[in-house]
C-alpha cells in the first residue's frame, strides 16, 4: 500500500480511485464499514482504492489544549488499511489552508484536482469545509456538479449500541478494554519505543519494558493483562502498570509491561501494546514486600484472562 500526502501529486495510476474520506480515528466497527463499501465499489469497477485521512486531527487543531484522545497513530491506520486492502492511504496535512477552505473548495482543490476521486464514501456524520458547512447532502451535490459520485454508509451497531470513537473512549476511560475491543474488532493498542528506566521492576523480579504514552487517549489507570508485538512478528504474554506508580517518587506516566517467560533486551525496539483486561486500579503500598505480594496475584490473574 502506498502512503500520500497532500504535499504531493496522486500518482497517475491511483487517480479515479473510490475514496473512503474520515479521520478514522481507531478504525473501528464503522470505520471498517465505509472503507468496505469504497473497496467494494473500487474492485467492482476496476479502480484503485484509496482511504484519505487527516493529521493532525482537526479537533487538535482547533482545539490544542484538548486532553490526549487519539485511539490510534498514523503508522497504526496506515497498517489497517493495508490490511482492509486498500491500494493508498492519503493524508491531508491539516492546516490553515486546509481549515479554511469553504466545502465548494475542499471537494474542488482537494477531491478533484490533489486526488482525482471518481468517488468518495464517507459515514453519515462526516462533515467538511469551513465551519463545517458541508455534509453529505453537500458532497452529493458537489459530485454531481464536479464529476464525482458520493455515498454514505449508515451507522453500525453492536448489541443495540452506535458504533462510535467516543464510545469506544468511554469504554477506555472506564477500565472496559473488552468492551471497546468489541467495537474495534481487536484490542486498544498503544505503540512505541521502549525506554529505559529506574529498573525498580527488575530489582523486584518484574523487568518491564516501559513506555510513553504520547498522544494516546489516556485509558484508565491500573493493572492490565497486555499483549506485547514486536517488530519480528513475536507474541508476548504479559501483565502491565499503566499509569504514574504511586509507590514510587517521583510520579512518571508510563506503561510498563512485564512479559512472561521472557528474557532479552528491548531497549530502543519499537512495541506495541495491547490492553485485553482490566485487573484493578492503581494503589500506592506501604512496602515493597506487599507490592510484590500483590504483582505475583496480578500476574496470576493477567495470565489467567489471557487464556480466557
Amino acid at each position: 500500500m502506498q502512503r500520500l500526502d497532500s504535499g504531493s501529486p496522486v500518482p497517475a495510476p491511483l487517480r479515479g480511485a473510490i475514496v473512503a474520506l474520515g479521520n478514522f480515528d481507531g478504525f473501528h466497527l464503522g470505520h471498517q464499514a465505509v472503507v468496505g463499501r469504497a473497496i467494494a465499489r473500487a474492485r467492482a469497477e476496476g479502480r484503485p482504492a484509496i482511504v484519505a485521512t487527516f493529521d493532525p486531527h482537526p479537533q487538535r487543531y482547533f482545539r490544542p489544549d484538548s486532553p490526549h484522545f487519539r485511539l490510534t497513530t498514523l503508522d497504526q491506520r496506515a497498517a489497517l488499511f493495508a490490511a482492509a486492502g486498500a491500494d493508498a492511504m492519503f493524508v491531508f496535512r491539516f492546516d490553515a489552508g486546509l481549515a479554511g477552505l469553504s466545502a465548494q473548495g475542499f471537494a474542488q482543490a482537494q477531491l478533484v484536482e490533489a486526488i482525482g476521486a471518481a468517488g468518495v464514501v464517507t459515514g453519515g456524520d462526516f462533515t467538511f469545509g469551513k465551519g463545517r458547512e458541508g455534509d453529505t447532502a453537500r458532497l452529493a451535490a458537489l459530485g454531481a456538479e464536479l464529476g464525482f459520485t458520493a455515498d454514505v454508509v449508515a451507522p453500525v451497531t453492536l448489541n443495540g449500541e452506535t458504533v462510535s470513537s467516543s464510545r469506544i473512549r468511554e469504554h477506555l476511560h472506564e477500565g472496559r478494554p473488552r468492551d471497546a475491543a468489541a467495537m474495534l474488532t481487536r484490542p486498544f493498542a498503544i505503540a512505541g519505543e521502549v525506554i529505559g528506566g529506574d529498573r525498580r521492576g527488575r530489582e523486584l523480579g518484574y523487568p518491564t519494558a516501559n513506555m510513553r504514552l504520547a498522544n494516546y487517549l489516556r485509558p484508565a489507570y491500573g493493572i492490565y493483562a497486555v499483549r506485547g508485538r514486536l517488530p519480528d512478528g513475536r507474541v508476548l504474554d504479559g501483565v502491565a502498570n499503566l499509569g504514574i506508580r504511586p509507590t514510587f517518587d517521583p510520579p512518571v506516566e508510563l506503561l510498563e509491561s512485564f512479559f512472561f517467560d521472557f528474557s532479552g533486551d528491548l531497549y530502543g525496539q519499537m512495541l506495541e501494546v495491547e490492553l485485553v483486561d482490566y485487573l484493578r486500579a492503581e494503589a500506592k503500598f506501604d512496602s515493597l514486600d506487599a507490592l510484590v505480594v500483590q504483582m505475583d496475584q496480578d500476574a496470576a490473574k493477567a495470565r489467567a484472562a489471557l487464556r480466557a
